[in-house]
């Protein structure tokens, strides 16, 4: 009876919570602490957007697209944090995986992502900014401090407002 509850904790315990860290390993491929890559993508105007343009200030860099079911629901968090904590030290670049730049534009006022900067280069998967910050899923987060590192990624809903709420403890 023993040997059944050990293999009991083994398999429902122990297993997932390894395969769990082994997911979070290959995902994050070392990121923080690292420079984030600079790269410059077409906003809603066809205006280049630079990520150096963000030096300075913390900012938030957000893959998602409007045809992701998960990004749209994150999307309310986003909007909720950005609320509460924009101020002239942070900000949201939004780097769109679309294809079909009407419906990313309509995404962006139906979902009401009110920040200014959202980018695409509209090659989905294929966009060279996918590559270089090793998306392999989205909705995908990085947080960025004022010098230009890597300080977190993945940060979504209660994960992303505690970690700013670390960074601007005078915001309530």
């Amino acid at each position: 009876m023993n040997n059944i509850k050990f293999l009991k904790v083994i398999i429902f315990v122990i297993l997932p919570v390894a395969a769990l860290g082994f997911m979070a390993v290959i995902k994050s491929d070392n990121a923080i602490d690292k420079v984030a890559p600079d790269f410059s993508l077409a906003d809603t105007a066809n205006k280049q957007v630079s990520l150096s343009s963000f030096k300075g200030k913390y900012v938030l860099i957000d893959f998602w697209a409007s045809w992701c079911k998960d990004c749209r629901i994150e999307n309310k968090n986003l909007v909720k944090a950005y609320k509460r904590f924009k101020n002239p030290e942070f900000d949201i670049l939004s780097v769109s995986l679309d294809v079909d730049r009407d419906n990313w534009i309509k995404t962006i006022g139906t979902d009401n992502l009110a920040w200014p900067h959202h980018v695409s280069d509209m090659q989905k998967w294929q966009s060279p900014v996918v590559k270089l910050y090793n998306v392999r899923e989205i909705p995908q987060t990085f947080l960025i401090d004022k010098e230009g590192k890597i300080i977190a990624e993945g940060l979504m809903g209660l994960a992303l407002e505690k970690k700013l709420a670390e960074l601007f403890p005078t915001i309530k």
